[in-house]
């Protein structure tokens, strides 16, 4: 079978959450006060920092998504490392000095910094609660997929089991807890994952000498039929063969042996792989499914981009296609610079030189690791242990084909994966709820532990929120989910703090109205989309109102332009860089 229980997983991911939640009550009395529940009282050491930024930015997606896309597609995954990736550029040398200058508990902080404004705070507020929203998603699908192979559970109680660690970590001791969270997650995970790209490189490649055959799976009124034998019953218990294979080799040799990095991919691209495509069917019984086809592709295809539905535009002569491609390439540059989680984290250092070597060290890491998921996808297309059905569960499928304890290792710390981006979504949402909206525009008079003690309720209702979409949304890609994330936070986000930073003339109004209409633009194409209409509304999605799904290159450059026109039109009214009593009048 390709899942079954694993004692062994358990135990070391009930370990690391222990380890975890220990942390968590002990460093509980750091938390006390906003300063500390919010930044960790600005304590933070740059070095941790920077390892609990790739432990924040390396979520499911990065670890899962981007593992199972490089699998099933090749270079393609690849791509969203390197958009992932380019987007730290942008935040170190534009975002990193000036927002810590700027800011003291959340993003609105910053971007209010001059104007003391209301309006900004509840913009800015609602945007962090609809990216952070959007992005918790993919999380907690992630946290569902693993749950098969390591508990033998439904995906709603993996859901259900993560968000309530997760909700424990953070009540107990805020971004403190969730920082070195983030950092033992960041280290276990480049560790591992490079004894995984070593043992990949030692094994080289083999040829598959078994015949290549179909898979069919089949829902006939909620019972699963696998190659025609239900699935999960006394009747055999059936499942899906595990595939992935080479089915030739250069001079046509059976194994290459061990292979150096470079060479590992000369050979692949001088080989003949087998990829597996899926088409929907529907039988005379009234069932629905798909059926898996194997495809043997050049190897120097597999590493060509263009195989993934999303960048067919790289090849396609469509103008739609090439637009959604370029669209979300933008969103990838531009969105990490935009994430309300990733931008607070920079509060949590002592200085702006501290928060300048954080992001250096964390790019470090970050490039480090994606360039593992190359060889870690590419290893698992060809290791024989992949699962057609789930591409989210490559790299622990691939470790697996090593020994049963890797692939307890490996899920487990796929599950910290999870852990560590999900507290610092649910600490960024809290934020924006007490700080921004409930003490800023609302007016609630409230006492330092008085705003600790809304956050702690605010993150249980943020997590419970998390729980509940996580459920709704199994279905639903986790890097593709991630994408749409990015495409809103670089919408509603960037040109604002872009703009209050190297323009003088911006004003309260502008970003006001730059952040609104970035947001509800990006949200409403999203929905209006070919994709949404397809996964999410079970509609044709040539019936899609807007053309092509990803809508960054549409509504990022609106929000500019919204700013622009806004603050040029109410210049007068506020001026940048008045003192805030002058501004007032």
């Amino acid at each position: 079978m390709i899942y079954e229980r694993n004692l062994l997983a358990i135990l070391i991911f009930a370990a690391i959450v222990g380890v975890t939640l220990g942390l968590s009550f002990w460093l509980g009395r750091k938390a006390r006060s906003a300063s500390g529940f919010f930044a960790a009282g600005g304590h933070i050491h740059w070095f941790v920092n920077g390892v609990a930024f790739a432990g924040d930015y390396l979520s499911a997606a990065s670890f899962l998504g981007i593992c199972g896309m490089i699998a099933f597609y090749g270079y393609d995954g690849f791509l969203y490392s390197i958009g992932y990736l380019a987007g730290w550029v942008v935040a170190l040398f534009v975002i990193a000095e000036p927002l810590k200058r700027m800011g003291k508990y959340t993003f609105a902080d910053a971007l209010d910094s001059r104007f003391n404004s209301p309006a900004i705070k509840f913009s800015a507020a609602i945007s962090t609660l609809a990216v952070s929203v959007f992005y918790l998603i993919p999380q907690m699908v992630g946290a569902g997929v693993l749950v098969t192979p390591l508990f033998g559970l439904p995906h709603w109680m993996g859901v259900v089991m993560v968000g309530t660690i997760v909700i424990l970590i953070v009540v107990t001791a805020g971004m403190v807890s969730t920082t070195y969270v983030q950092f033992l997650k960041g280290g276990l995970l480049v560790v591992f994952s490079t004894v995984l790209v070593g043992l990949i490189l030692n094994r080289g490649f083999r040829v598959d000498a078994e015949p290549l055959t179909a898979q069919t799976v089949t829902d006939r009124d909620g019972v699963i039929f696998v190659n025609g034998s239900p699935r999960g019953t006394g009747a055999g218990h059936a499942v899906l063969r595990p595939v992935g294979s080479v089915s030739r080799l250069p001079g046509d040799v059976p194994d290459t042996g061990p292979v150096g990095p470079l060479e590992f991919l000369r050979v692949l691209q001088q080989s003949e792989v087998v990829l597996w495509k899926g088409e929907p069917f529907s039988d005379e019984e009234g069932g629905t499914g798909t059926i898996y086809r194997p495809v043997p592709t050049e190897g120097s295809q597999v590493l060509r981009p263009g195989n993934l539905p999303a960048f067919a535009g790289l090849r396609s002569g469509e103008t739609t296609d090439k637009l959604n491609f370029l669209s979300l390439m933008l969103a990838l540059f531009c969105g990490t610079a935009s994430l309300p989680h990733i931008l607070i984290r920079y509060y949590t250092v002592k200085d702006q030189a501290s928060a300048r070597k954080s992001t250096i060290v964390g790019i470090g890491t970050i490039g480090f690791f994606y360039v593992l998921t190359l060889y870690l996808g590419l290893g698992a297309m060809t290791s024989g242990a992949l699962d057609v059905t789930k591409s989210d569960m490559a790299a622990p499928l691939l470790a697996r084909s090593f020994s049963e304890t890797l692939f307890a290792v490996i899920s487990a710390i796929a599950f910290t994966t999870v852990l560590g981006t999900v507290s610092g979504l649910i600490i960024a949402s809290s934020g924006a709820v007490v700080h921004d909206l409930m003490k800023s525009v609302m007016k609630f008079e409230m006492s330092d532990h008085g705003e600790v003690r809304a956050a702690r309720v605010a993150s249980v209702v943020v997590g419970a929120v998390a729980i509940l979409l996580g459920i709704l949304f199994a279905k639903m890609s986790v890097n593709y989910l991630v994408g749409w994330a990015f495409s809103v936070a670089a919408s509603a986000n960037l040109p604002s703090l872009v703009m209050l930073l190297f323009w003088k003339g911006t004003t309260k109004q502008g970003i006001t109205a730059a952040i609104l209409v970035g947001m509800t633009s990006s949200l409403a194409w999203i929905l209006l989309s070919g994709d949404t209409y397809k996964g999410v509304y079970g509609m044709k999605p040539e019936d899609a109102i807007v053309p092509f799904s990803q809508p960054g290159i549409v509504t990022i450059p609106l929000g500019f332009a919204t700013l622009i026109v806004v603050s040029l039109m109410t210049r007068q009214k506020t001026v940048v860089g008045e003192p805030r009593a002058q501004a007032r009048r």
